[in-house]
């Protein structure tokens, strides 16, 4: 099989780059942009060999996985920039659901996909300055054949669970998935529509939860998102807290983190 746009992505003028190895996808697509590229075009490697996931993290990329960057052409402000990674993990919601049917497929805050409760895929987010505009990049790992060992949160890949997804179908349905929701948010404008999507698909809402930023965390109820995509999190005391970035851990992993040397 061949990588291919899908045809709702063809229709809105993406373009497409493949690559048989990469360092990183996201690497690639930074560099573009600083050549002058400004997108929408895709960017996608059979093999990557520095790949990179949030907070400075190598991110696992083996053979029949999908590593895929989008530079999306996107004038707005960098914090509602920072929403298409909302975007970003249900397209991926919904490539899963319909390549993979009968899992139990949900969104992890910020921007993770979980397959019957461990991470199936990641993105991460990046914007760098180009001359007058800012570049911003969507980068996409999805683990199709194979997940890493020993992560924080537990991976999961979609054929240990018992469905084989070529990285070339998933790739194709991805763009069209990712065509229609960014019509939906509209530069920002849609997020409240982007964001009802992502509650009603998303784990952990009313539940305890811990949150990890850096060396300290947070215990309290996840209670929803704003409207700018940060979490909520209800206190013990009754007070409302607005997270802009961290990672959230769920009932045993709650223990865990705190074993991990984390300040509170």
């Amino acid at each position: 099989m061949v990588f291919a746009l899908g045809p709702r992505a063809l229709e809105a003028g993406h373009r497409l780059a493949v690559h048989d190895t990469l360092d990183s996808t996201n690497s690639e697509a930074l560099r573009r942009a600083r050549e002058g590229e400004r997108g929408p075009l895709w960017i996608v490697a059979r093999e990557q060999t520095a790949g990179r996931g949030r907070r400075g993290r190598e991110w696992f990329s083996g053979g029949g996985n999908l590593a895929t960057s989008l530079l999306f052409p996107a004038p707005v402000a960098p914090a509602v920039a920072a929403t298409l990674g909302f975007v970003a993990s249900l397209a991926v919601h919904r490539v899963c659901t319909a390549l993979a049917p009968g899992l139990d497929v949900a969104l992890k805050w910020p921007n993770d996909v979980l397959a019957q409760g461990g991470k199936v895929a990641g993105i991460l987010l990046e914007s760098e300055a180009v001359g007058a505009s800012t570049a911003v990049v969507v980068g996409i790992g999805v683990n199709l054949a194979a997940a890493p060992a020993g992560t924080a949160f537990p991976a999961q890949s979609l054929r240990a669970l018992g469905h084989r997804v070529a990285p070339e179908a998933a790739f194709a349905a991805l763009t069209d998935a990712w065509g229609a929701l960014a019509a939906l948010w509209d530069n920002g404008r849609g997020f409240d529509v982007i964001r009802a999507a992502w509650l009603a698909q998303a784990r952990g809402i009313g539940q305890s939860v811990s949150v990890r930023a850096g060396d300290r965390v947070e215990d309290g109820i996840f209670e929803t998102l704003d409207e700018q995509g940060r979490l909520i999190l209800l206190m013990a005391d009754g007070t409302a807290r607005a997270i802009s970035a961290g990672d959230v851990y769920f009932g045993d992993a709650t223990s865990a983190v705190a074993a991990a040397g984390a300040v509170r």
